[in-house]
This record gives C-alpha cells, sequence and structure tokens, in this order.
C-alpha cells in the first residue's frame, strides 16, 4: 500500500481531503432509501451515481472525457481521466482514502468546504460509489495517478484485500467496474437508451466534455456512441427544439457569475402554446423548480413589460404581459451551480437556496435585455409572440368563465349524457369514458351503480395539441368531460375537487379506438398533467376473444392467451371423449351442446374449430352488459393498466411529433416504429 503523505503530486486532493460521516451497513438494509427502488430505475441509478462523480471531476475541471462500457458477464466500467480517487493513507482512519471512500456512506472530497477536493457535485448526498460498492457483488476501482496503477477488488461491499499498486502508468483517472447484486435488484439488464438519454443530457450540461458510451454485450460487437457538445443550455434548447418551429433565429444564451454562483440560460420561443422548461442545480434536474426559477420568471416578466412598453408593443391602456404571457411557447434551460445546495426533499425535485434567485435575477436581467436590445428582429418575434398570448388567453378565460365559473356559481348541472354513480366519496368512485354511444348503453347497464360512473363519446374529441382554451371547451366532448371531472382546467385547475378516484379510458381495440385514446391522453397530458403523476388515468384492457365449447367460456386478451384456450378446451373434448369411450353400457346421451355448436351457421367474426367457437371482439359494443361487467369493469376479474410517465422530455416530444403540425417529423416516427406497430386490418 502507498506510504502516508501530506501531499500529493496531483494538487491539494489528497486523502485529507476526504472526510466521513457515517458507516455503510444500513444501504443493503435499506436500499430503497438510497437509490430510490430496486427495480430498473434503482439499478440504472447505480451507474448515475458512478458517473456524477465523474462529472464533478468535469465541473471542477480535472476531466474532458468519460467512457461508460457495458461488459459481458453484466458488469458495468466507468471510466474518467480526472484526477483519480486518492489513495494514500488516511491520518485519522489509518486506510486508504480509496477504501475509505468506497465503504463509508458521505465519504469524500465534497464534504469538507472551502478545503475540500471540489467546490460543486451533483452526487446525491456523496453517497455515491460506496452505495454502488455495497449493492454489488462484485467492484473494482482501479486508480491512475502521480505515476502509479492502483487497484482494489469488493465482493458485497467488503474489500477482498488492500489497494495495490499494479504498476506504472502515465495516466490519471478512475475506472469503477461493478456487477450489481441480482438478490438485490428486480432485474440487472441494463438498458442502452435510458443510459443513452441521461449521458446526453448530463453532456449538454458539461459542455466540452467528451462521454462514449461502449456496448460489449453482443459478441464480438462492439456499439459504440459518443456525446460532446461544445454549446451547453444553448445546444440543449436547440434540441429540444428541433421538431418545432422557432419564433426567432438566434438562441439567448448567457453563462455568467454572480455572488459566486454560475449561471447558465439558454431559451428560444416556438410556435406553441406550452412552456417547456429545465431547471437543474448542479446538473441535477428539479422537476418542482425552486428559487433558480423564480429568479427566472420574475426577472423575464420585468425586461418583457419594460422592452413592449419602451417599444411601443403596449400601449399605455394596454394591461401589463403576465407570467403566463410571456412563458407560452418557451423552452428553457436553466443551470446553476451551488457549493451548498439545499433541496426541499430527498429527490432534490425543488431547490431552496434563497441566494439561487438573486444570482439568476441578476445575470438574466441585465443579459436577456441587452439580447433584446441588439436583436430587434428576434425581439419582434418573441415579443408578437407573447402579445398575442395575451390576447388569446384573455379570449380563453372569457370562454373558460361562461363554461365553468358560471357553472360553479349556479349549478351547472352534470352533462346529460353522463350516467353518474350514486356514491359521493370520490375515494371509491370511477368514470368510465367509453367510446360511442352502444358501448356506453351496455357499460350504463353492466356497471355497479354505486360506484362506477359512465360519460358516452360521441366520435373524436378535439386534437388539443393545437387548440388554445376557448377552441377546447367549444367542443362539446371535451366540455363534458371538464365538468364531469369537478376540477375545472388552466390556471383554476384543483385536484382536491376531482369527483372520481380512477378515470377509465375505455375504447374499441381497433385503428379508431387507438386514436381516440392517444387524443385523450393528449388532453390529459397537456391539461390535466397531474392526473397522470397522481395516477388517476388507467386504461381498460376488453378482451380480444371469447373461446367458447358448450358451457365452457373463456376470455383471451391476446393471440398467445386464445391459443392456449383452445389448446385447453381442445385436451378437455379429448378428455370426455375417452371417458364417453369407457362408459359403452350408458344409454346413448342427447345431442351435446359442444356437437350442437358445431352445427350452428358461423357468424361475422366467428371461427369454429372442431366445436370450438372463437369470436374476436372488434368493439366493445360486441358484448351485451353481462360480458362487458364480466370481462372489463368487474373489480375482481378486470385488468387495468395505469398510465404514467417515466420520461417528461420524451413524453412531450412524442405528443408533439404525433399530434402535432409537422408531417415530415411524423412520418419519420412512423416508419421507424413501424415494425413495432400492432396493426388491425
Amino acid at each position: 500500500m502507498p506510504k502516508e503523505t501530506k501531499k500529493t503530486k496531483s494538487g491539494s486532493y489528497g486523502a485529507e481531503q476526504i472526510s466521513v460521516l457515517e458507516g455503510l451497513e444500513p444501504v443493503r438494509k435499506r436500499p430503497g432509501m438510497y437509490i430510490g427502488s430496486t427495480g430498473p430505475e434503482g439499478l440504472h441509478h447505480l451507474i448515475w451515481e458512478v458517473v456524477d462523480n465523474s462529472f464533478d471531476e468535469a465541473m471542477a475541471g480535472h476531466a474532458n472525457e468519460i467512457v461508460v462500457t457495458l461488459n459481458q458477464g453484466g458488469t458495468i466500467s466507468v471510466f474518467d481521466n480526472g484526477r483519480g480517487i486518492p489513495v494514500d493513507v488516511h491520518k485519522q482512519y489509518k486506510v486508504s482514502a480509496l477504501e475509505l471512500v468506497l465503504t463509508k456512506l458521505h465519504a469524500g472530497g465534497k464534504f469538507g468546504g472551502e478545503g475540500s477536493g471540489y467546490k460543486i457535485s451533483g452526487g446525491l448526498h456523496g453517497v455515491g460509489v460506496s452505495v454502488v460498492n455495497a449493492l454489488s457483488e462484485y467492484l473494482e476501482a482501479r486508480v491512475e495517478r502521480d505515476g502509479g496503477e492502483y487497484v482494489q477488488e469488493y465482493k458485497f461491499g467488503k474489500p477482498i484485500g488492500k489497494v495495490k499498486q499494479v504498476g506504472k502508468s502515465k495516466r490519471h483517472g478512475t475506472t469503477i467496474t461493478f456487477k450489481p447484486d441480482a438478490t438485490v435488484f428486480t432485474t440487472v439488464e441494463f438498458n442502452l437508451k435510458d443510459i443513452y438519454d441521461h449521458l446526453r443530457q448530463q453532456c449538454y450540461l458539461t459542455k466540452k466534455i467528451k462521454v462514449t458510451v461502449i456496448d460489449q454485450r453482443n459478441k464480438g460487437q462492439n456499439d459504440i456512441y459518443a456525446f460532446y457538445f461544445e454549446g451547453g443550455a444553448a445546444s440543449y434548447v436547440r434540441h429540444l427544439n428541433h421538431t418545432k418551429e422557432p419564433k426567432h433565429e438566434n438562441i439567448f444564451y448567457v453563462n455568467k457569475e454572480a455572488d459566486g454562483v454560475p449561471v447558465e440560460i439558454a431559451l428560444q420561443y416556438v410556435d406553441d402554446y406550452k412552456e417547456t422548461l429545465l431547471p437543474f442545480t448542479n446538473n441535477i434536474y428539479n422537476p418542482d423548480g425552486g428559487s433558480h426559477v423564480v429568479g427566472f420568471r420574475s426577472a423575464l416578466t420585468r425586461v418583457m413589460n419594460n422592452y413592449a412598453r419602451s417599444k411601443g408593443y403596449l400601449k399605455e391602456k394596454d394591461e401589463n404581459l403576465s407570467g403566463d404571457d410571456v412563458r407560452e411557447g418557451l423552452t428553457c434551460v436553466i443551470s446553476i451551480k451551488l457549493r451548498e445546495p439545499q433541496f426541499e426533499s430527498q429527490t432534490k425535485a425543488k431547490l431552496g437556496n434563497p441566494e439561487a434567485r438573486g444570482a439568476v435575477e441578476t445575470v438574466f436581467n441585465e443579459a436577456f435585455a441587452t439580447f433584446l436590445e441588439e436583436h430587434p428582429k428576434d425581439a419582434e418575434g418573441i415579443i408578437g409572440k407573447c402579445v398575442l398570448a395575451q390576447r388569446a388567453r384573455a379570449a380563453a378565460r372569457a370562454a373558460r368563465d361562461t363554461v365553468l365559473r358560471k357553472g360553479a356559481l349556479e349549478g351547472l348541472m352534470l352533462p346529460g349524457k353522463l350516467a353518474d354513480c350514486s356514491s359521493k366519496d370520490p375515494s371509491v368512485s370511477e368514470i368510465y369514458i367509453v367510446e360511442g354511444e352502444s358501448a356506453g348503453g351496455s357499460a350504463k347497464q353492466g356497471r355497479d351503480r354505486e360506484t362506477q360512473a359512465i360519460l358516452p363519446l360521441r366520435g373524436k374529441i378535439l386534437n388539443v395539441e393545437r387548440a388554445r382554451l376557448d377552441k377546447m371547451l367549444a367542443n362539446n366532448e371535451v366540455k363534458n368531460m371538464v365538468i364531469a371531472f369537478g376540477t375545472n382546467i388552466g390556471e383554476m385547475f384543483d385536484i382536491s375537487k376531482l369527483r372520481y378516484n380512477r378515470i377509465v379510458i375505455m375504447t374499441d381495440a381497433d385503428v379508431d379506438g387507438s386514436h381516440i385514446r392517444t387524443l385523450l391522453l393528449t388532453l390529459f397530458y397537456r391539461y390535466f398533467p397531474q392526473l397522470i403523476t397522481e395516477k388517476h388515468i388507467y386504461i381498460a384492457q376488453p378482451p380480444l376473444y371469447r373461446v367458447q365449447m358448450g358451457k365452457e367460456v373463456h376470455y383471451a386478451f391476446s393471440e398467445e392467451e386464445r391459443d392456449k384456450r383452445v389448446d385447453e378446451l381442445m385436451k378437455l373434448k379429448e378428455s370426455r371423449a375417452k371417458t364417453k369411450g369407457k362408459k359403452t353400457e350408458e344409454p346413448e346421451p342427447e345431442e351435446t351442446s359442444e356437437e350442437s355448436a358445431e352445427e350452428t351457421p358461423e357468424e361475422e367474426g366467428v371461427t369454429k374449430i372442431a366445436g370450438i367457437s372463437i369470436q374476436r371482439y372488434k368493439g366493445l359494443g360486441e358484448m351485451n352488459p353481462e360480458q362487458l361487467w364480466e370481462t372489463t369493469m368487474n373489480p375482481q376479474h378486470r385488468v387495468m393498466k395505469v398510465v404514467t410517465i417515466e420520461d417528461a422530455e420524451e413524453a412531450d416530444q412524442t405528443f408533439d411529433t404525433l399530434m402535432g403540425t409537422e408531417v415530415a417529423t411524423r412520418k419519420k416516427f412512423i416508419q421507424t416504429h413501424a415494425k413495432n406497430a400492432d396493426l388491425d386490418i
């Protein structure tokens, strides 16, 4: 083992910069507390923890290359050409600093304040690689620094031996290779797309660093993918808007420090009605915003109004542009770096540092005002978009007030087509959004009237992807849903007023049914996102087939299940035939139900195989009320899918591609994914 030293050749980053807060044992007992879950998200979080350390080296200016390799055998390696984790002996703990980092929670160069190894970092509370070690059946740490190459191996978080020097090296950096513990995780299969998406985002936020992903899991074939962006947040905005129509040519970009806080902001307006705002602190995404977002929005509204009035876009009699007006169609990335970030929850969803607001406000206020003055054509496109949004919002507000506020104050009745449930307790109530009057009639007759409400839709609802609120509320089907839910919509949305715990989409298993389902999901995603994030939206799964032999009736939800049911009935029939042959002394029974079924004329959509009737359901209306209840609505037997959003950015782009106006991007999407489509011909 290397001897104890006071200072290494790699600057002031040595063992004395490593401080320890607590031990490692709790991790294996409660892994979910440290990585969120033991499912796929938690598995991939192991990679993020190791990679975060590499990006911390890059943000500190010590690394410009990261390589992530998926190896054969289930291991994954992460290399960075940073300084290398210190390997000298820690004075207090009398073991290598590398071993401390790998075996102690909160041990690292991120806790020592001014004298620590990092000014800023993005690791999850610094637990980082020690948690990865604890949850891996095998881990190897390989460090190159100060002319030597050092290795230490671990099993289930415990060192196999001490740190040993295995050779000399002119390079510097760290390589962590680990194999997740299959007894901890529900799966140990890494998803390449998830890795690409995460690392691409991190590359945008840490410009001029090259990240390479190498997939060696297929024998004899290496798939290599690399990311490198010089534009930082501006490159990220360009990526987010690549399928959208911009309202101005130049992307606004600033990267400046105020009060010791580095602030990087990029924005561009597009021809859209929604805001896309991605705030980050030390490369960590903050979905609930925080003080940096408050500072940005305050400065944005102020700068826009000052410019609009000074250039005559707003007259003296005109109202100021509101926050909603200046954010419509905005795509913005905010990235700040803080020495000691304070988050309002362990998931780091919302930033609490008050100094972040002041820094962002100062930097953005000055830089954006200058941008508008120096780019008058861009400014014209931006302000024109905001003024138009103001006028449209006033019209939408009037329409919404007419439909909803009047109803709330004057007792507007629930939609006439709604068959409401008897219960007034939202926690046990559910509403089925049903395609067509015929299916709606069956659902109304077959439902549990106490807890199940039915709202039939007439035809396809409006595509809300490219519609403002006033146009939406002029559509009867959309208006009926908004009133039935009870939550209101837009800025008056209140989820506490939701009248049903479950909102169930129930459509036919054909192309039209899929289209209606997509239109409904677009409505919920764009205007009721909280209903999705809090898991109130479900998709009913009616059976595709009814398989019958005599009085034996089974329902199948896929072709595979259909074939399985047919095989079971064939075996049952053979078994009965053998039993019947042995009992020759018994009188011959009258015509059996199976034989009767064979003599029945074939109906449309029904196939007969050796006395087994197979019916393909194409519409909910083909089922009688009893069948619809038993297969699709009975809580004891039904199958439903809950709608979730794993990746908000990807979901946003998918909806924009499928439901927006860009024909070329939609055509390309369809061609790319055609082989995965489930066609109903």
